[in-house]
């Protein structure tokens, strides 16, 4: 038989509604009023809302940066993603120079398999087209497994930048491949210029991380590579997105009917370069992240857009380094601290009580954000959404549960939390993935490795 959740309220993006919701193996079998028990296994939801579960579309998992690797791998990121009610994930494969598409699929497949405790999906980074341009050939071969977006980099000179000239040949293929292209937009060059020219003025601490990357030189980059994709014909995603600056160019180019979309983390909407960077002490390496931290006043803004639509997707772009042996690897020098922080424990936490706990969006639009739109824009048909035929991927929600955020209790593999002692009201209770319990009270109790590789299928054409 089967499992019926009763007397819950079920949230989607589009509706709430008191329903029960019945899991047949993998799927959701019925939603609907008073369902009949039938001898299903059956879980009281009384009090607790039941919201599809969420999903993180930009993390890196198992990472080589900056002389190290990202501290957690796919069994703790996973685990770490399901405890906090985050039931997929889209990991990036990173071309390395001189090789193939093929060769960092096969890389990152193996880091996964047999660890990962949700289900999965990759975005594949191109940094390379090779002599002949053979890497745009090897495009359609993604699209065959099932990784549908493609990743370039406007930052990161001499290990991920790419130029205008390849970016704009990557778009065209795109274009004809149905295929979504993501942007990490910063103009890599000029802010090159600015870093060297604040160490040579002696400035080596990490708030000078943020100093040196100005909300202009995002913007500037933003501006170009939804111009290069709309003259390409392709359909471009900004990640990221971290400030006023660059939501302008963004918004200006929605109004203009051209063909972008973009995510925001929830790091830029909570956190700030005032209150977490004040001053030139190393704790602020805590919070060096590319892009890096804002003024506070782009906050609101964002928050807008979210609501707005503007921004479409809230990722956490988990990218986790130990305080302790790998943060410390920039003590004496800015640009060599490893960028990235850890936050996909608590995505759907930081989004419930800032966002909803707040009246900046309704329950509706925290489901769209973490789980619909991810599952719209990125081709996972399966999920997303309280409905027959999907994924039993599903969270029972108090949204009356308070939860203090602490790396004493964190699941993540860090030495830290960027939201150390934070109170927050909302958590999850349980969590269900494709119909069994991987969740509860807090728990994993699911085996790893029973996460699947998710196949996306190319739907650029479809999103607007």
């Amino acid at each position: 038989m089967g499992i019926l959740i009763q007397h819950g309220t079920v949230v989607n993006a589009d509706s709430t509604v008191q329903v029960d919701v019945l899991i047949e193996g993998e799927k959701i079998a019925a939603v609907g009023a008073d369902l009949p028990a039938d001898g299903h296994t059956l879980v009281d939801a009384t009090g607790l809302l039941v919201m599809p579960g969420g999903i993180d579309v930009h993390t890196h998992l198992d990472m080589p940066f900056g002389g190290t690797t990202s501290a957690d791998d796919y069994l703790t990121g996973t685990r770490a993603a399901a405890i906090g009610g985050t039931t997929a994930v889209i990991d990036f494969a990173l071309q390395s120079r001189g090789h193939t598409l093929a060769e960092a699929l096969a890389t990152w497949d193996a880091k996964a398999v047999g660890n990962a405790c949700v289900d999965y999906s990759l975005h594949m980074a191109i940094t390379d087209l090779g002599p002949n341009f053979e890497t745009l050939d090897e495009m359609q071969a993604m699209l065959d497994r099932g990784v549908s977006t493609f990743k370039l980099f406007m930052a990161y000179p001499n290990v991920l930048m790419i130029d205008d000239g390849l970016m704009f040949r990557v778009f065209q293929r795109a274009a004809k491949l149905n295929a979504l292209c993501l942007i990490h937009a910063e103009n890599g060059s000029a802010i090159d210029v600015v870093v060297a020219q604040t160490l040579a003025a002696g400035h080596t601490a990490p708030v000078w991380h943020a100093l040196s990357r100005s909300t202009r030189a995002e913007a500037e980059a933003t501006h170009r590579a939804i111009a290069l994709a709309d003259m390409a014909g392709a359909t471009v995603y900004i990640v990221h997105l971290s400030n006023e600056d660059s939501l302008r160019e963004l918004k200006h180019a929605q109004e203009r009917g051209v063909r972008a979309l973009a995510e925001t983390c929830t790091q830029y909407l909570v956190l700030s370069l005032e209150e977490q960077m004040p001053d030139e002490s190393f704790e602020a390496a805590k919070y060096v992240f590319t892009p890096p931290l804002r003024e506070k006043k782009n906050q609101a803004r964002l928050w807008e857009a979210l609501a707005d639509g503007a921004l479409c997707v809230v990722s956490t772009d988990h990218c986790p380094f130990r305080f302790g042996d790998q943060k410390s690897l920039g003590k004496d020098d800015f640009t060599k601290i490893p960028n990235g922080g850890p936050g996909i424990e608590n995505r759907m936490q930081l989004m419930w009580h800032f966002g909803v706990n707040a009246g900046l969006i309704s329950p509706e639009r925290f489901v769209a954000l973490t789980a619909a739109e991810p599952a719209r824009v990125f081709g996972m048909d399966s999920k997303g959404a309280i409905a027959v035929g999907k994924d039993a991927d599903i969270l029972l929600w108090d949204p009356k549960a308070d939860y203090t955020i602490s790396s004493a209790t964190q699941a993540m593999a860090t030495d830290y939390s960027m939201f150390e002692g934070w109170q927050v009201k909302g958590n999850v209770a349980r969590v269900f993935s494709r119909g069994e319990l991987i969740v509860d009270a807090g728990r994993f109790i699911g085996e790893p490795g029973r996460g699947k590789f998710l196949k996306r299928r190319a739907n650029a054409g479809e999103l607007f």
